[in-house]
């Protein structure tokens, strides 16, 4: 299927590997311009040259931490009206809630909610103006089925999910779709932190706790980030105009609800 955004401008935050990686391989395969963001210059040069050789298309590199406001203005000066916009970061740390200070709440609705804002916000204007833009948040399948050790990315993502809910409504006539993406447990680098950790506190070995993990998935297995990126690019595409203020879970059906 052509996804219709040849030529598009994207920027994709935490794309150096991952899921984050994933959408802009997606996107540069539809012939996307594409500027991807993170904090480590090594792996994110690799990256680039990466997607540049597969897809033959060109790819703008930016090292920033969006989290900060001088990271979002380097991304920003790079690509500073993009018709594509992938909000992503780094979930918190998992723990007990008795555990967390108040600055460990505060950076996680900044990292996981305030930041996907701002940069709805200094995009979302542009793309109205031109009646047409995609804006796609990477969140968690916990906004639908928190998990009672990461309370941090529960409460700054269901945030998000609030605020969302609202703006999209508000810029759907102007053909600006904005949707979540959930995503559930995939093969990525978060996934084995958090497996480590639970591995520690059960004192199992790391390839138990990954073996019981992926039995628990209903499809038997953990999700690709290339089935994620695919999900990603087609909500980027002309065809996905009439999805708008979405909850996309992306987790092999292990959410048991109805809705």
């Amino acid at each position: 299927m052509d996804l219709g955004i040849a030529g598009k401008r994207a920027i994709i935050c935490g794309a150096s590997k991952g899921l984050g990686k994933a959408c802009a391989e997606a996107l540069a395969r539809e012939g996307v311009k594409i500027t991807i963001a993170a904090r480590h210059l090594a792996q994110l040069a690799e990256t680039a040259e990466e997607i540049r050789k597969e897809s033959g298309n060109r790819v703008t590199a930016v090292v920033a931490d969006v989290t900060t406001a001088e990271g979002r203005q380097a991304v920003l000066a790079a690509c500073n009206n993009p018709d594509i916009l992938i909000t992503n970061s780094g979930g918190p740390p998992a723990g007990d809630f008795r555990d967390w200070s108040e600055v460990e709440w505060h950076q996680a609705v900044q990292n996981n909610m305030i930041t996907h804002i701002l940069m709805i916000k200094a995009v979302v204007d542009g793309m109205i103006d031109r009646r047409w833009g995609r804006i796609v948040n990477v969140t968690s399948a916990a906004v639908k089925s928190p998990y009672p050790s990461l309370g941090l990315s529960n409460g700054a993502r269901a945030g998000l999910t609030g605020f969302v809910a609202g703006l999209s409504r508000e810029v759907a006539k102007y053909n600006v779709t904005i949707n979540n993406l959930l995503p559930g447990s995939h093969e990525t680098d978060r996934l084995i932190k958090l497996t480590e950790a639970d591995a520690r506190a059960r004192r199992v070995h790391l390839d138990t706790a990954l073996a019981e993990a992926k039995a628990a998935e209903t499809s038997g297995r953990f999700g690709t980030p290339e089935e994620f990126g695919a999900v990603a690019a087609f909500l980027c595409s002309q065809h996905a105009g009439y999805i708008v203020g979405q909850n996309i879970l992306v987790d092999g059906g292990t959410y048991p609800g109805t809705l």
